[in-house]
C-alpha cells in the first residue's frame, strides 16, 4: 500500500477510537492526506461505552496525595472501586512506582493546570465540529453534580474547586443536598446520604461511540481512507524515519505516523525500543433504558465520588460507568462488578429504570502515571513518529484539544 498524494503530506493514524478519529478530523481540516488503521472497527475499544461525560472542568488526576491512605484497600479489598492487583509484569510495577511518585500535591496541581488548559481547547474544538456539521450523538449540556459522602471529602472538593478557579476554570458552586435536589429532582431520595456536591452548570455529555461513527461518516466523505480489521504488527524504521506500518495485509507507507492506539501504544512502541508509560485502567459500564416519569431518571450528569460511579443521560438511555482497576489486559466482566454498578444506580435513582436490560461492558482506558497524555514526538524516537495516547478516563474530554495540538506540531515540523 503506497502513500497517496505527492502534493500533500500523507499521515497514517494508527487507532480509530475517539482520539484517533479526532486526530484524523483535525489533520484533514488542515490539508493532510490521511489514512486511519485499526485492528477492529471505529470506536470499538475504550470509546465504545465509556462514561459519556465531557468533564471539561473536573480533571483532577487519579494520582493524588489521598491515594496513600487508600493503599491497603486498593491492594486487598474485594469491593474497592479502585483496585490494584499485582501482575508478574515489569511494566505494571514500573508504572505503579511512577504513579505513587506522582501522588504529591505539587504534581497533582501542575497536572490539573495542564489538563484544564487542554480541556478548554478541546471544548472549543468539539463545539466547532458541532456548529459546522450535523452530528447525531445524543449531546446534552445539562451540567454536572459531583456528590461527596462526608464533610471531609466535601471540604477537600471545595479546596480543589478553589484551586481550579485560580487556574481559570469555568464557574463551579458548592451546593448542599437540598440545593442539589433543586438542580436534579431525581436525587430527592438520596439527599440524606451525602454531605454536598460541586455543581458545574456548563458540563456536557454525549455518546462517544455514536460520535466515532459520525466522524467516520464525515471523514469518508472527505476522502480519508480507512483500513479496519487490520492490526499493525510493527513499524518499519529506516534511519531516523518510519517508512511504513506493517500489517497482515501489506505495508502502509506514509510521510508521518500518529500512534493513537490506547493501551496498545506501549507494546508497539516497545518494538522500536521506545517506552510509552501507558497502562490499562479497566472500567465498566451499563446502559439502561430509562423511565420518562418526571424526577425518575436524572437529566443532569451525576458523579458519586465515593463510589467512583458516573451517570450520564443519553437521550432515552442512562449510562452508568465506573471503577478503576489495574489488572492488566483483561476485559472480562465479573458479575460482582456489574452487581455493584446496578446497586449504585438503584441507590441513587431507584425509579430510573426497570433494570432488566443492562448492556454491560468493560474497557481499558490508557493511563499514564501522572494523568497527562503522551502528546508529540519522543526524544529518542523517529522524527516522523508522533504519539497521541494516555488520556486515561479523559479521552473523550481531551480528544479534540489533543488533536489540535498534534496537528500544530505536524504543521510546525515542516512536513
Amino acid at each position: 500500500m503506497n502513500a497517496l498524494s505527492p502534493q500533500r503530506p500523507h499521515v497514517c493514524v494508527l487507532g480509530a477510537g475517539i482520539v484517533g478519529l479526532a486526530s484524523a478530523w483535525q489533520l484533514r481540516r488542515e490539508g493532510f492526506e490521511v489514512t486511519v488503521v485499526d485492528r477492529a472497527q471505529a470506536g470499538a475499544g475504550a470509546s465504545a461505552a465509556n462514561g459519556a461525560q465531557l468533564s471539561y472542568a473536573y480533571v483532577q488526576p487519579l494520582a493524588d496525595p489521598g491515594i496513600w491512605r487508600q493503599l491497603p484497600k486498593l491492594l486487598f479489598a474485594a469491593d474497592s472501586p479502585l483496585k490494584l492487583r499485582l501482575q508478574p509484569d515489569p511494566h505494571q510495577w514500573a508504572w505503579g512506582l511512577q504513579f505513587l511518585a506522582a501522588c504529591r500535591a505539587s504534581v497533582s496541581q501542575r497536572t490539573t493546570a495542564s489538563l484544564l488548559a487542554l480541556a478548554a481547547e478541546s471544548r472549543a474544538g468539539f463545539e466547532r465540529l458541532m456548529a459546522e456539521e450535523r452530528v447525531a450523538c445524543d449531546f446534552s449540556a445539562t451540567g454536572k453534580l459531583v456528590l461527596y459522602a462526608d464533610e471531609a471529602s466535601f471540604a477537600a472538593a471545595r479546596r480543589q474547586m478553589a484551586l481550579q478557579q485560580q487556574l481559570g476554570s469555568v464557574p463551579q458552586h458548592a451546593l448542599s443536598p437540598r440545593e442539589c435536589v433543586a438542580v436534579e429532582p431525581a436525587l430527592a431520595g438520596y439527599a440524606p446520604r451525602f454531605a454536598g456536591a460541586i455543581h458545574t452548570p456548563s458540563e456536557c455529555a454525549a455518546d462517544c461511540h455514536q460520535l466515532c461513527l459520525e466522524l467516520l461518516r464525515l471523514l469518508r466523505a472527505q476522502g480519508v481512507r480507512f483500513e479496519f480489521d487490520t492490526p499493525v504488527t510493527r513499524l518499519v524504521r529506516s534511519a531516523d524515519r518510519i517508512v511504513a506500518a506493517h500489517t497482515p495485509r501489506g505495508e502502509i507507507e506514509a510521510d508521518a505516523f500518529v500512534v493513537a492506539l490506547g493501551t496498545a501504544s506501549h507494546p508497539l512502541a516497545r518494538t522500536l525500543g521506545l517506552r510509552v508509560p501507558v497502562y490499562p485502567l479497566k472500567g465498566y459500564s451499563l446502559t439502561l433504558d430509562v423511565s420518562d416519569a418526571p424526577g425518575a431518571a436524572p437529566r443532569v450528569n451525576v458523579t458519586d465520588a465515593a463510589r467512583k460511579v458516573v451517570f450520564a443521560r443519553l437521550g432515552s438511555r442512562l449510562r452508568v460507568a465506573g471503577m478503576a482497576e489495574l489488572v492488566g489486559e483483561n476485559t472480562q466482566i465479573p458479575s460482582d462488578r456489574i452487581d455493584s454498578l446496578v446497586g449504585s444506580a438503584r441507590a441513587l435513582f431507584p425509579e430510573a429504570s426497570r433494570f432488566d436490560n443492562l448492556r454491560p461492558w468493560a474497557g481499558l482506558r490508557p493511563a499514564t502515571p501522572t494523568g497527562l497524555p503522551v502528546l508529540g514526538r519522543l526524544r529518542a524516537g523517529p522524527g516522523n513518529l508522533w504519539f497521541n495516547t494516555g488520556h486515561g478516563a479523559l479521552g473523550f474530554t481531551l480528544a479534540f484539544g489533543s488533536a489540535q495540538r498534534l496537528a500544530a506540531q505536524l504543521r510546525q515540523s515542516g512536513l
